[in-house]
């Protein structure tokens, strides 16, 4: 198949047709950021506040994604490591509040749990099945595919939470959750990195490969001249 299609390592994001899916998954996630930060308050609910951080981090990372196609690999591989370092961060801070909630729980309303979990993995199965032609690619088009899939991964934890939750009539499984899909994150943000980090390498070599063309930026290692010996002495 041909790179367009996003089944190359190399199809850095450049088809029209990706340009489109990500506009899209954008509005898709703007929307549902709001829907679930509001739910989450009115249920109590960390899992729920925890999804729609995602939703945030998901929306800003596909607007990033958009301005760096066409821009050169060097570029495309940091984007995707800042987009790494946003999801280590919102990991981190998943965790921070799901033990702060440890020790000041308050039950989360299972009933608007749920039914808000349901319209969010409605949203992210849409993502999924826009962004499923392009699932591979470069770091910055991998990216998305990983946070789209993960998103609908964690809002099926959030399902089984929201019944769990009511079944035990404690906040422990809403916790459990926040705590599993800050794993998410955080697994994602390392695949994410690898690859980056591989690429600028790839790049970098390219580019110093090509002599005093090199592109700029490249850290090219330096090489030490010797002065010939002479065999005279």
């Amino acid at each position: 198949m041909s790179a367009s299609c996003g089944h190359h390592q190399d199809f850095d994001g450049s088809a029209p047709g990706f340009r489109r899916a990500l506009w899209a998954v954008i509005a898709i996630n703007a929307a549902m950021f709001a829907v679930e930060m509001l739910a989450g308050a009115a249920a109590r609910s960390q899992a729920l506040k925890a999804d729609a951080l995602d939703f945030a981090a998901d929306a800003a990372t596909y607007g990033l994604s958009l301005y760096v196609i066409g821009k050169p690999a060097r570029w495309r591989a940091n984007a995707a490591l800042i987009k790494a370092g946003s999801l280590l961060v919102i990991g981190l801070s998943i965790l921070a509040l799901a033990a702060w909630r440890t020790f000041f729980t308050t039950q989360p309303e299972a009933g608007l749990m749920g039914a808000v979990a349901v319209l969010a993995l409605i949203a992210n199965l849409a993502s999924v099945l826009i962004l499923m032609r392009w699932r591979e690619g470069d770091a910055n088009v991998r990216s998305v595919w990983l946070c789209s899939r993960n998103d609908a991964v964690g809002n099926i934890a959030v399902l089984v939470s929201a019944g769990l939750v009511a079944w035990t009539a404690t906040p422990w499984p809403d916790l459990i959750v926040a705590v599993i899909m800050a794993g998410l994150f955080t697994s994602s943000a390392i695949q994410i990195m690898r690859q980056a980090f591989a690429e600028r390498a790839r790049e970098t070599a390219d580019s110093c490969g090509s002599g005093p063309s090199h592109a700029p930026g490249a850290q090219c290692p330096s090489v030490e001249k010797t002065e010939p010996i002479s065999l005279s002495d």
